[in-house]
């Protein structure tokens, strides 16, 4: 309520009890209630004749939706509603791209796997694959560093 909490509602009445007494206050809480009810009344009337000016296309017109809060909030819904979509698409590509870097990390550790056992094997060589090695090595030429 006009955004008053119960604790201001406390120190308005002390207030009042206060300033005016108790014997006024009672009159004068009658006559505040008489002004809320007029200022509604007048409230009523004016959104009444609004309804009437404007005609039968704006009858479901609610004035709180005129507030630019509520306004924007309205019309975006359709926005924020892809939006929350796409962030939700974005999710699940995300989950499926972890999955399918998870597969690969598994695959590229057993061909690490594979490799390494087959460098192992590959490295004890045999006595005639040493003796095709020292043929294909490039032999020296003898070099005289004063020949020259």
């Amino acid at each position: 309520m006009f955004g008053i909490d119960a604790a201001d509602l406390v120190l308005i009445l002390v207030l009042a009890v206060v300033l005016f007494g108790p014997e006024r206050l009672p009159e004068y809480s009658r006559k505040l209630a008489r002004i809320f009810v007029y200022l509604r009344g007048i409230a009523n009337n004016a959104k009444g004749t609004l309804r009437e000016e404007l005609g039968p296309e704006y009858a479901d017109l609610e004035l709180k939706d005129l507030h630019p809060k509520a306004f924007v909030a309205k019309h975006m819904r359709e926005e924020i509603a892809t939006i929350e979509e796409t962030q939700r698409e974005l999710r699940e590509a995300a989950e499926s791209l972890k999955l399918a870097s998870k597969e690969v990390e598994g695959a590229t550790k057993s061909s690490m796997t594979d490799a390494k056992t087959a460098l192992k094997q590959d490295e004890l060589p045999s006595p005639a694959a040493e003796e095709e090695l020292a043929l294909a090595a490039p032999s020296h030429s003898p070099y005289d560093p004063e020949a020259t």
